[in-house]
């Protein structure tokens, strides 16, 4: 199968290598140091002492590339006007776009269930209907990683995740259809686990009831996740943030999984800090701005979410990192 990791950094990288090792013929829209050490060197990939090793195809010309049967892409939310004209040489006329990113996505609202409360205007993650017009229905999949990576040095990737790596996909109209148990198949030959997921944007809020809280503020805070969960100073923050954050993602989907403050949190910085310490742009809008709409919509008071969005976006636009 010809498959195609549009925006391979740390988690693209990751699953590039799985899927090449697993036989399938891989490319990589890629750039910088990156690029040109896996045009040199292939790629490799680092769980715990063990190392795995792929030759990809790799560039920053998608029309270098070709057609391919699926293309995955790992984009931040932030950069997927780059689809708009690197999408169309990868594309034939049944080629799939795999949306695989955090936050709420820009087709959100195409091919919503008749049961879904409206939603709000979510204009702003797609300005000027961009993606709309370049992508159609029946190319779209969404996706949603569980996966932490990092890129240690070009060329080189490590899996800071090794009980935990997952791809799940769904028709952006929660159909069942042959090509995603086709895609879902394929992922779990790789060792990139795809379970079943009947609604996928219940799976996007599962995710996102974590990285709309934690995530941002550990942002605020310059800590890591579990730095944050263990502070006593954040003893009765933390449970008021996921209170407020359940309640949004509820309003969509009451049956969706409340996040608790139990269990274990990853002794690591989410994407977000790690995009703000390295100047690079962030995820506000998928991550904060469009779930606060969302509350809005819903009629929902949600005071500690409403003062971290606020301190966030202030945090990135000081740095110049958002212009919203």
């Amino acid at each position: 199968m010809r498959i195609c990791i549009f925006g391979a950094g740390a988690v693209g990288s990751h699953f590039a290598v799985r899927l090449a090792l697993a036989g399938h013929d891989v490319s990589c829209v890629m750039r910088g140091p990156h690029l040109k050490a896996v045009k040199a060197r292939g790629l490799t990939l680092r769980v715990g002492d063990a190392g795995f090793s792929a030759r990809v195809t790799a560039s920053d010309d998608p029309a270098a590339l070709g057609p391919q049967d699926f293309v995955i892409s790992t984009l931040k939310a932030n950069g997927l006007s780059s689809l708009v004209t690197g999408l169309p040489p990868l594309l034939h006329n049944d080629t799939a776009v795999v949306f695989a990113q955090n936050g709420i996505p820009w087709w959100y609202d195409i091919g919503l269930a008749a049961d879904h409360p409206p939603p709000p205007d979510l204009s702003f993650l797609d300005p000027g209907g961009r993606l709309r017009a370049a992508v159609s229905k029946d190319r779209i999949i969404g996706g949603v990683i569980f996966s932490s990576n990092e890129v240690v040095e070009p060329g080189i990737v490590v899996n800071l995740s090794p009980d935990r790596n997952m791809l799940l996909v769904g028709e952006c109209d929660d159909r069942r259809s042959e090509r995603i148990e086709r895609l879902r198949a394929v992922l779990n030959e790789a060792s990139i686990a795809s379970p079943p997921a009947p609604r996928i944007r219940e799976t996007i809020w599962s995710k996102l009831l974590t990285n709309m809280s934690m995530s941002v503020l550990c942002l605020v805070t310059g800590q890591t996740a579990r730095a944050v969960r263990d502070d006593p100073a954040l003893r009765d923050v933390v449970p008021r943030l996921l209170d407020e954050a359940n309640s949004i993602g509820q309003s969509c989907f009451p049956e969706v999984k409340r996040t608790t403050r139990s269990g274990p949190a990853p002794n690591h910085k989410p994407s977000l800090l790690q995009d703000y310490e390295l100047g690079r742009p962030m995820e506000i809008d998928a991550l904060v701005r469009a779930p606060a709409a969302f509350a809005r919509t819903a009629g929902l008071s949600t005071p500690m979410l409403d003062m971290l969005a606020g301190l966030a976006i202030r945090q990135a636009r000081d740095k110049g990192l958002y212009a919203g």
